[in-house]
């Protein structure tokens, strides 16, 4: 800095500011500034006192500019995302409220005990500075393999839907949460990408993309190999977006998942069109625009999970079908724009992942109650009953949620 009296002047500017985190990032950009002016000032023949003095002046009242940067550099909150979530987990009670589920106040009690959790999960990831976990993938990765294989020491096996952990009367979908930590850490690994150079680093890291796609397909989670494949390649081509070598690689490795996973699908037990065994098309021509009620005589399996969006709009018709497609629509492309709204690498590719992670579920679950792709253990995001996938999305929303609060405070680390 060219003058000690520029250290005052942005002393009582960031004493304007209320954001800590944010000070380091103003100071820097304002002393910049400051030193621009004075320079520009020196070559116009001011000695180098009065051209700062002048860089102050022209740079305004610091009281004045400290407020104006408070008002800029300050946490936000997305209120429309936190809205949604409420309305989305809202509309997963109606199932429980019919007649679809035996012992309906039990199911009832479970669901707001997990909603409770997971309302603490999201504020939990929304009150902290995220990037302290970009430097933490390989812890995040070795845990989410310690979860994979969990189920198999200490799991019980439920059918149709794998094995699961029993933990203090909870079931949980330890997979399900994996593919969560799975998600973090592959954040992690593409803002330190630049360590993986040389041939036998990217064997390692070409180890570490498919190990959980072969995996999640083992244990018969092929939607969970669909996710994974999906979130960690678009955040590799956002990435390498520039780079004409890396799509054609992101390409190639595209169409060897597709073949490798629509292998795997034609060749498991459960790859039927879901309307082959449930009369599907039957029961949507039924529901009329305004359905026939919340209590009535459909019989459906899995109405409250993963059929459950046949049975909402069996119930209250296609027009509240088309309502919720349109909440779920606007929900991901909020989460999607929110992306560029953040100039931090590690944050834009969570969102990036994020809005994957939400997309694939919403679209597979509603498709597979249309009838038209095949039948799988898959959620719709805070609707369907269950507690480890409420858990996930909440978490979920939480990070997305709090990088969006952490935009105009934290310093860029992408160049516009």
């Amino acid at each position: 800095m060219s003058s000690a009296i520029f250290e005052e002047y942005l002393g009582k500017v960031i004493a304007k500011v209320k954001s800590k985190q944010a000070h380091s990032m103003i100071k820097k950009e304002l002393s910049n500034h400051l030193e621009e002016l004075s320079h520009s000032f020196q070559k116009r023949g001011l000695s180098l006192e009065d051209a700062d003095k002048k860089a102050m002046q022209e740079m305004g009242d610091p009281s004045t500019v400290g407020r104006n940067m408070n008002q800029l550099h300050k946490p936000r909150m997305d209120w429309l995302l936190i809205a949604l979530f409420v309305l989305l987990a809202g509309i997963g009670f109606l199932p429980l409220m019919s007649d679809v589920v035996t012992s309906n106040s039990s199911f009832m009690k479970k669901q707001i005990v997990w909603l409770a959790l997971s309302i603490l999960a999201l504020i939990g990831f929304l009150f902290f500075d995220y990037r302290k976990l970009k430097n933490l993938w390989m812890y995040f990765y070795a845990a989410a393999l310690i979860l994979f294989f969990t189920p198999f020491l200490v799991g019980i096996s439920l059918t149709g839907g794998g094995r699961w952990v029993f933990l203090w009367g909870i079931m949980i979908d330890s997979p399900a949460i994996s593919l969560y930590l799975f998600f973090i850490a592959w954040a992690g690994i593409f803002t330190k990408v630049n360590a993986f150079k040389g041939w036998k680093k990217q064997v390692v890291l070409l180890i570490l993309f498919w190990a959980p796609v072969i995996s999640y397909t083992m244990i018969n989670r092929l939607v969970f190999s669909i996710i994974y494949f999906l979130f960690v390649l678009v955040m590799y081509i956002f990435y390498y977006r520039r780079n004409q070598f890396a799509i054609k690689v992101a390409l190639g490795n595209l169409l060897i998942g597709i073949i490798f996973i629509s292998t795997m699908i034609l060749k498991s037990s459960s790859s039927y069109l879901s309307d082959t065994i449930i009369p599907l098309k039957d029961i949507l021509s039924k529901a009329g625009w305004f359905g026939n009620g919340l209590h009535n005589n459909l019989t459906i399996p899995e109405a409250h999970t993963d059929f459950v969006f046949p049975f909402l709009v069996y119930s209250f018709g296609w027009a509240f079908g088309i309502f919720l497609c349109l909440l779920l629509l606007v929900f991901i492309l909020r989460i999607s724009l929110n992306a560029f709204k953040t100039r931090d690498l590690f944050g834009r590719l969570l969102i990036i992942g994020g809005a994957v992670l939400f997309t694939v579920p919403a679209c597979w679950n509603i498709l597979m109650g249309l009838g038209i792709v095949p039948i799988m253990v898959v959620p719709l995001p805070f609707i369907s009953y269950g507690g480890s996938m409420l858990l996930v999305y909440a978490s979920l929303l939480g990070l997305i949620l709090n990088v969006y609060r952490r935009k105009d405070i934290v310093e860029p680390t992408i160049k516009n």
